[in-house]
């Protein structure tokens, strides 16, 4: 698994020219689900995430997490995460789960974040989407095997 974590002051996806999710205060996090990903991976995963404290306490410190501040969560599903470049110049995704395996555990994992926190959207699965964010800070976060054990 995969999460590049953006701490956002607002977030919005687009897709087929309709606004389909928007948040304010809180991450979007790109989400790229391993072939080797299981549900117990988004278990250990969405528990870091939702705890990471990286949002200011009333002295300037980065001591604060999402739910201190009432933030929201927008999960954006994104297999180009599983880019391999390593041979010639057309990237692989070989280690990209399968579509219909990713797809489950993406599902999964939307609700498994919606145990932690009240506000959460997301793009559209497999569609063709136009991010927009206004990253703050900025402050970004990638979680994988090799930064999250």
């Amino acid at each position: 698994m995969k999460l590049v974590i953006q701490k956002v002051s607002h977030a919005s996806v687009e897709t087929e020219g309709a606004s389909i999710a928007e948040i304010q205060k809180g991450f979007l996090v790109l989400v790229g689900i391993g072939k080797n990903d299981t549900k117990e991976t988004i278990d250990q995963y969405v528990k870091k995430m939702v705890n990471l404290r990286i949002f200011t306490d009333e002295n300037g410190k980065t001591n604060l997490s999402l739910k201190d501040v009432n933030g929201e969560i927008l999960l954006v599903s994104q297999f180009t995460l599983y880019a391999n470049c390593k041979k010639g110049n057309r990237p692989s995704f070989f280690d990209a789960g399968e579509p219909e395996k990713a797809q489950q555990l993406y599902e999964y994992m939307v609700e498994k974040v919606k145990e932690f926190v009240p506000v959460v959207q997301t793009g559209k699965f497999g569609a063709l989407m136009k991010v927009s964010l206004i990253n703050e800070g900025p402050f970004t976060i990638l979680l994988d095997e090799n930064t999250f054990a």
